[in-house]
Formats: C-alpha cells, structure tokens, sequence
C-alpha cells in the first residue's frame, strides 16, 4: 500500500529550485517593465518641458498687449494670461509702496517690492474704465531685494512710466500681522482695501521700464524671471499612461508567480485528501469513474 503524499504548504512548495527559478525570471521581467515605465515617466515631463518651452516662445513673439485689451479692470483673471507680456503707461504710487515677504530669489529668502501704478493707459485709451468709478489702479511687483532697509534705490520713477511686463494671477489672502509696509500676500482684494480702486485682478512682474529703474547693481530691485503655473503644462498623459502599463505589468509578473505557487499547493492538498480516502477502502477522485456501481448478471 503507497504511503498517503503530505499536504506542502505555500512555502514548501515555493522553496522549489524550479519555482524559485521562475520567481527570479519574473522579477527580471518585472524589472524591466518597471525601468519601461520609469523612462515613459521621463518621456512625460520631456514633453511637458518641450510644451511649456514651446508656449513661452509663443507668448514672446507674440509681443507685449496693452494691460486693458487682456484684462480690464476687475474681470476675471483667465488662467491662460499667466506669463504673457503685458504694457501699461501710469504714474507709481511711491507711499503706497510694500515689501512681499517670503519670497525667494536664486535659493535666497528676501521680499518684493510691490507699488501701485495709477494708469493713465493700458492700451484702450480709457475705454476699459469708462463705466468705472476712475482710472485703475494696477499693482506692479519692480522685482525682489534681500533686505527689507529702506533705500533711495528702492523708490519708483517719478512722473509718467511707460512699463512691460509678465502678466501673473492675484493670490489668495494672506494671513495678516505684518508690520507696516508689508503684506505677506499679493491680494487685489486686500489691496483695493489700501490703494484704492478699481483695480485689476492680476499684477504686473516688471520685465522694463521707460524711465528706467536703479538696476540691482545699484541698489534697486533685482529683476524676476517670467512667471509660470505652478506644474507647467503637465505630464503628458499619453507617455504616462504607458509608464502606468508597464508598471501594471510588472506587478502581473511577481501575481503570477504567487498564482502558480499556490495553485500548486493547493493540487498537492486535493491529491493527499484522494489518498486518503482510496486508504480507507473508499474511492478517491480519480476511482470515481472506475468503481461505479456493478449490476451481477
């Protein structure tokens, strides 16, 4: 009589060179599936770099728009003129003047200096206020200094400016408690509440100016690069979605392995329950079909 075949466990019968074999051919695989993924991943923000690349370079040839003819005086900010050149003629607001604070310049923690400019033009010759309560006025961000001293190089041209610039979205409110002459926000709404309105939903990240400003070599505001949104155009979900794929099938591979591991272990546990019963005079499932019922002639 055969000796009845013990049930092996899940680990039993992974601890086989065959299976073991397997498994590490599976990891292989999903290793490559993995580094495909991750350079589909790379392929993603590549692309989303070109776009955004591509855009700015649009935006540029495109020209400086007068500040009016974008955005008039308190309309909706669209998300779409972040970053477009701008151009605005009006006189700065020196004793309106802050400093922003918290803001970072070349990995240095340091301020922006903020100033109301009253507009005279912004491009529709006075059309874009006309229904309004007067001229508007348009927060301008002259760029960014380390140290919040006082300075006569920190003081804005006098008379009529003509100025370029990024156009860039009002932020949210800020948290308040900051000691006079700065703001920890640049919030059109907390603005009007001090300069006055109307006003624009947006600011102006000064790129020139005609009279010009103290350069940062003298003392004046450092100039700020062109403003983006925050994640540039995004990854470019094409190339994500196959990065996801190769990832899925990845973790189809290491799934199979444990699969097979426990379908095996499983038919081992069946097989040792027939032996058993074919022991015990009674028939197991492969004598099913042998020992059915006899008629006696």
């Amino acid at each position: 009589m055969p000796e009845p075949t013990a049930p092996r466990s899940f680990w039993a019968v992974a601890r086989q060179p065959r299976v073991v074999g397997l498994l590490v051919l599976l990891l292989v695989a999903a290793a490559v599936c993995a580094r495909l993924g991750v350079w589909q991943l790379d392929r993603a923000q590549q692309r989303a770099e070109l776009a955004a690349q591509h855009e700015a370079a649009e935006l540029e040839a495109a020209g400086p728009e007068g500040v009016g003819v974008l955005l008039p005086p308190q309309s909706t900010f669209p998300g779409e003129l972040v970053g477009r050149q701008a151009w605005v003629e009006g006189e700065y607001d020196a004793e309106g003047q802050l400093l922003v604070e918290g803001r970072a310049l070349d990995g240095r923690t340091g301020y922006l200096v903020l100033t109301p400019l009253h507009v005279t033009d912004d491009g529709t010759q006075g059309a874009s206020w006309a229904d309004l309560s007067g001229a508007p006025v348009l927060p301008v961000v002259r760029g960014w200094v380390e140290s919040p001293d006082a300075s006569a190089a920190l003081d804005p041209p006098d008379g009529v400016v003509r100025l370029t610039g990024y156009l860039q979205a009002s932020e949210a409110a800020g948290q308040g408690g900051s000691a006079p002459g700065r703001t920890d926000a640049i919030s059109t709404g907390e603005l009007v509440n001090a300069w006055g309105g109307p006003i624009y939903s947006g600011y102006l990240v000064l790129l020139s100016s005609d009279p010009a400003q103290p350069s940062a070599a003298d003392g004046g505001p450092a100039q700020l690069p062109r403003p983006t949104i925050e994640g540039g155009t995004g990854l470019n979900l094409q190339n994500l979605f196959y990065a996801l794929q190769w990832w899925v099938f990845g973790g189809f591979a290491v799934l199979l392995w444990v699969r097979l591991v426990r379908d095996e272990a499983a038919g081992g546990k069946r097989r040792a329950r027939g032996e058993d019963a074919g022991i015990a005079g009674l028939p197991g499932p492969a004598d099913a079909d042998a020992t059915g019922p006899r008629t006696t002639p």
